[in-house]
């Protein structure tokens, strides 16, 4: 009796047309986040239609983890390269960005620099606290899954949150914390005082410095008006710096937007963060209003190309020399450094945030969300309870 080998798993031959309906589908349903969104992607096409086997599955899934850009977006982009090519990739990626990204332009012509209707304004209240209660709980969550446990990262996290809070550049922190965790965990372990001691000095320079540890007001005049260059550059390095989800861009985006030469204000910057989080789309899509909000069209959609520019550019042109690359326990070193710091870097920015809970209902409403998340288990719960939210402002209002 002869025995026949089972058929390696492999991408039905469909057209590009067909490939764009398939993951046009995946964007317009892709509610809940990037656990969701994944889980989506793994039933349809790695348990239901077998593209890829469940080992190579993970494998591609963990070397996307390690970097940055939505990892949702990123396994479309390489499933779609697996099925037709990077021509079938490029089309993947973009057929699942545009849902999302075509609300979020509406929702930007339609709200920004506009008188709002006094229910939304009331909605929008309690959404702006349900973002602070999902800030600080994906804050927590980062922590745990990446930080604790590890006393070295721990001092990381807690000095770039020292950092961010004093106003410490970025940069500085990202640089100081992937430094000293690759030399910490390698025989350059004697290198990783000096620089552990050099960031320390430019923490307590800056803090001697500091003139205002409170962030912005939430109501604090925008600045000048951006050029687009700028809000391409600026979405290219949240982009860039998009570290275990979509959450590790507020603090670069908030920063540029809201900050001393920013052009929006913290509510606007919050209200977009709200819309995002109950749009078909990776959350980071609220970078689209951010840019809108300097640039008009133009602005959103530079922005936005500079946020997922990454994201498009790891799988279609990387992917084969990176899954190399992170496999270096060097670089996975670096790499949780950095997370690490950028871990600390959103503690800071909930902090910031958690100030603009200026009365006792908002405190209320961001309490009560916490308590909803950490209960709810459908991949629906950030949209639940934002409309919860949305329902209790405009109750209280």
């Amino acid at each position: 009796m002869t025995v026949t080998a089972a058929a390696a798993p492999s991408p039905p031959h469909v057209t590009l047309a067909a490939l764009a309906r398939r993951f046009l589908r995946f964007g317009a349903l892709a509610w809940g986040g990037p656990v969701a969104q994944i889980g989506a992607l793994h039933r349809e096409l790695v348990e239901r239609e077998r593209w890829v086997d469940e080992a190579r599955f993970r494998q591609v899934l963990a070397v996307y983890q390690a970097l940055p850009g939505p990892e949702a977006t990123e396994l479309c982009i390489w499933f779609g390269t697996l099925a037709r090519g990077r021509l079938g990739g490029l089309v993947a990626g973009l057929c699942f960005v545009l849902p999302g990204l075509s609300l979020m332009l509406l929702a930007s012509w339609l709200l920004l620099g506009r008188e709002w209707p006094p229910m939304l304004a009331a909605a929008f209240i309690g959404m702006q606290a349900a973002v602070v209660a999902l800030v600080a709980r994906a804050a927590w969550g980062l922590w745990r899954s990446a930080v604790h446990g590890d006393a070295a990262l721990r001092c990381i996290a807690v000095t770039a949150a020292v950092g961010g809070l004093v106003g410490v550049p970025f940069a500085a922190s990202l640089l100081g914390g992937g430094l000293v965790a690759a030399c910490w965990r390698t025989r350059w372990r004697w290198a990783a005082a000096p620089i552990a001691a050099a960031w320390l000095v430019l923490l307590g320079w800056t803090l001697l410095r500091a003139q205002n540890l409170a962030g912005p007001a939430l109501d604090a005049p925008a600045g000048a008006t951006p050029e687009l260059s700028q809000l391409l550059v600026s979405g290219l390095r949240a982009g860039l710096l998009t570290f275990g989800g979509a959450y590790t861009a507020i603090p670069f985006l908030q920063a540029d937007a809201t900050g001393e030469h920013g052009w929006m204000t913290l509510r606007q910057f919050l209200d977009g963060l709200a819309l995002g989080g109950v749009m078909p789309a990776p959350l980071v899509i609220f970078g689209t209003w951010v840019g809108y909000a300097g640039g008009g069209f133009p602005g959103a959609l530079l922005l936005t190309l500079g946020i997922f520019l990454p994201a498009f550019a790891f799988p279609l042109l990387l992917h084969g020399p990176l899954e190399r690359l992170v496999a270096n326990a060097r670089v996975h070193a670096l790499l949780d450094g950095i997370t690490a710091a950028v871990v600390g870097l959103i503690a800071a920015v909930t902090l910031h945030l958690a100030g603009t809970l200026t009365t006792w209902p908002r405190v209320a409403i961001a309490l009560a969300v916490l308590l909803a998340l950490a209960r709810l288990r459908t991949r629906l719960a950030v949209l639940l309870v934002m409309a919860a939210a949305a329902l209790l402002g405009i109750a209280i209002g």
